[in-house]
């Protein structure tokens, strides 16, 4: 008898309790698709969420028939509704969700949520040597996410194309070709001189392909005028920044962090800016954040002393895509003093374990994670007490 106890204790009653606490939302193979990828998630003003991905029809690979897809959440996340598709081009590729909710529009005073999303017609490395191109969309709901409007095409506005598809007149010094948002969430500044500024990370590669993704380079875009025009900002200087998310700090300053696709230095990459995201007066690589050249998310989650409190997750073994964790920083990223794992795996025959994730704050002292499992078999939702 005190065997069997001992066995519930130790292993039995931990595993249920980890399987309560992550839900399944996006499984591949099921509800169309064979595979789900590109995790973003926002919390709506009515306490509802919305879970946005790739819906990949035929497979794993980044470029083909590949559908924006959405669920919703009513109980924080516990349960998720069925599939809804928001764009299906054809049998091209409609990818990297970025959703944010305006909050600062007075004409639609319960929230305007956004979706960014980039498109393209050839694979990455043909769109790196000029033989195709990305686009990037703007759609938007007035209705909490149960209607949306017609796509727009805001490529002209935040791309710098150098292609026959653009107007001849249309050219820049610059040769931006592969383009990508985020991937996870955009974000708008709730306080200060850029408050309701959307800002959406994103990155670029600009010329002929180079060794280790060299041309590639993180930026991003901005609206403040709900989404009818757009400004860019200045890029990163290190050669190979990609998937970047941002973040707001105090006193109109932000944080962006950016995968470094060269893969020399399993490092995130962190910036700051302290004019909304125009320009970049601080970045650098951070030891405390390891990285196995993936994905990241980061997010403002409260106050302390006067400071932004964040919250970081990525996989954060430098080697694997793996140990999906969670770091909080309570000095607006100038250290990270506070580590939560989240998933991981002892057996390398079940690498990548854990990869892209994306975080949202429930209250005070919860956050949710929406992130991808299992070999990308399955974008699961879990909830992580940061604070006691």
């Amino acid at each position: 008898m005190n065997r069997l106890l001992g066995f519930l204790l130790t292993f039995l009653i931990p595993l249920l309790c980890q399987a309560q606490e992550r839900a399944m939302v996006f499984q591949g193979g099921k509800e169309g698709h064979a595979i789900y990828r590109i995790p973003a998630i926002i919390s709506l003003p009515n306490g509802e969420l919305l879970a946005f991905a790739e819906g990949r029809v035929n497979g794993s690979d980044d470029y083909g028939d590949v559908n924006l897809v959405m669920k919703r959440s009513a109980d924080q996340g516990k349960t998720w509704s069925s599939i809804q598709t928001l764009v299906d081009y054809d049998t091209l590729q409609a990818g990297n969700p970025a959703p944010v909710v305006d909050l600062f529009d007075p004409k639609h005073p319960q929230g305007v949520i956004f979706l960014f999303y980039n498109t393209g017609n050839n694979h990455e490395y043909d769109i790196r040597m000029n033989k195709g191109v990305r686009e990037i969309w703007q759609i938007k709901s007035y209705d909490l996410g149960k209607s949306w409007s017609a796509p727009e095409n805001i490529t002209r506005q935040v791309h710098r194309p150098n292609h026959p598809i653009f107007n001849p007149s249309y050219a820049f010094k610059e040769d931006w070709r592969s383009y990508a948002n985020t991937p996870g969430h955009a974000f708008q500044f709730q306080k200060g001189p850029f408050a309701g500024r959307i800002f959406v990370a994103a990155n670029h590669s600009s010329g002929p392909p180079q060794d280790q993704f060299a041309e590639y380079k993180a930026h991003g875009f901005f609206t403040d005028n709900q989404g009818k025009s757009f400004g860019i900002s200045e890029s990163l200087h290190f050669p190979g920044g990609n998937e970047s998310i941002a973040a707001e700090l105090s006193n109109g300053r932000m944080i962006m962090s950016t995968r470094n696709q060269k893969g020399d230095i399993r490092q995130r990459i962190l910036a700051f800016s302290s004019d909304g995201g125009k320009t970049w007066n601080e970045q650098y690589f951070e030891p405390q954040l390891p990285d196995p050249v993936n994905q990241a998310s980061i997010l403002d989650i409260g106050e302390k002393d006067g400071k932004t409190i964040l919250a970081h997750s990525n996989a954060s073994d430098p080697n694997d895509r793996n140990h999906l964790t969670i770091k909080i920083s309570y000095d607006e990223g100038k250290s990270w003093t506070q580590s939560i794992p989240v998933d991981s795996t002892s057996d390398p025959k079940k690498l990548p374990w854990t990869a892209y994730s994306d975080l949202i704050r429930l209250d005070d002292s919860t956050l949710g994670i929406l992130y991808e499992r299992d070999n990308y078999r399955q974008i699961v939702f879990k909830t992580i007490r940061w604070k006691e």
